[in-house]
């Protein structure tokens, strides 16, 4: 019995034993099946990517070649548009030129036409005017007795015979680059004019104050007064249009009066007002003359040349406005040349 059970416990080990090794061959083949499948796929992948590489390359630098067909296309449009607008801008500044040309000889005529129409009026005017500033008895004891600006005295003749001076004073950029320097040696000769005054005022073409805190006040005329002046004027910058008609006028209508003896000194070198007669109707309205045809204010000019680099038309309009005006209210013109 127990040999019989011995034989059979040895047959069933070698059962096990060849059952294991069955089954774990048949797992390693499908394992290396398994593999060898995967393998297989990644090959087959891999023969047709270069082709795909190269495809999209193609079609990469295909878009890339388009696009820079398309911005050089652009360049050169933008380099064509930049040609027409050079071209345009070129015509433009020759029609500013022949316009401003134009311009010039317009005022031109206008001035010869307005102060040949009323010559008459203005030689009476200037005249009556003259007779009006008759000296006090204070600047008879000072100029003398038998001191008279004669009526044919030249343009450039000022008369001395005013107690009260306001200076008005372009202060436009064109002044200050090209003849700020003139226009305060001028400042101090027509002071030099004046020893003795009981007031002086020094305003902008457009009514602005030297002296902020005098507004609407005359300033005493000392020494110290005048150096302030002078020193003051280097460095003033208030704003200018370039048209001395506002400033005339404030002028006129803040320190007028029939117990003054007053001058208006303009300073300046371009008039871009728009009218030259509508300037020269409101000062008439606002320097009010008396019984005998003079003016409460004589206004004089001293005009500055324009910067050669620019149109000369605005100057050119200055000229003749202040030409009518100085002749219409008893002043002198006097015009500078570098």
């Amino acid at each position: 019995m127990s040999g019989g059970s011995g034989s059979e416990g040895v047959r069933g080990s070698r059962r096990r034993d060849r059952d294991f090794q069955v089954f774990s061959m048949s797992f390693l083949d499908a394992i290396c099946c398994a593999f060898g499948a995967l393998i297989l796929i990644m090959v087959l992948a891999q023969v047709g990517r270069p082709q795909v590489i190269a495809a999209i390359d193609r079609d990469l630098g295909g878009l890339i070649a388009r696009r820079e067909a398309e911005i050089a296309a652009l360049d050169a449009t933008a380099a064509q548009r930049g040609r027409e607008l050079a071209g345009r801008r070129a015509e433009l500044a020759s029609l500013a030129a022949t316009l401003a040309q134009l311009r010039g000889e317009l005022a031109r005529t206008q001035g010869a036409h307005d102060a040949a129409g009323g010559s008459r009026a203005a030689d009476a005017a200037g005249a009556a005017a003259a007779a009006r500033q008759a000296l006090t008895a204070e600047m008879a004891r000072l100029l003398g007795p038998d001191f008279r600006r004669g009526r044919d005295a030249p343009v450039g003749g000022v008369p001395a015979d005013s107690e009260y001076v306001i200076f008005l004073i372009d202060t436009s950029g064109s002044m200050q680059s090209y003849s700020w320097a003139l226009a305060r040696q001028k400042l101090r000769e027509v002071l030099d004019l004046y020893p003795h005054l009981k007031g002086i005022q020094v305003m902008s073409d457009q009514g602005y104050y030297m002296f902020g805190d005098s507004r609407g006040q005359w300033l005493a005329d000392t020494p110290a007064r005048r150096q302030a002046i002078l020193a003051a004027f280097d460095g003033w910058n208030a704003f200018s249009a370039s048209s001395p008609a506002e400033g005339i006028l404030a002028a006129i209508r803040t320190f007028a009066t029939p117990a003054h003896k007053l001058s208006l000194y303009v300073f300046g070198d371009e008039f871009t007002g728009a009218s030259i007669q509508e300037v020269v109707e409101a000062i008439d309205r606002s320097n009010r003359r008396d019984a005998a045809g003079g003016g409460a204010v004589r206004i004089h000019y001293i005009g500055f040349p324009l910067d050669p680099q620019y149109p000369q038309f605005t100057n050119t309009r200055l000229a003749t406005l202040m030409r009518i005006i100085c002749e219409r209210n008893g002043g002198s013109f006097v015009g500078l040349v570098r």
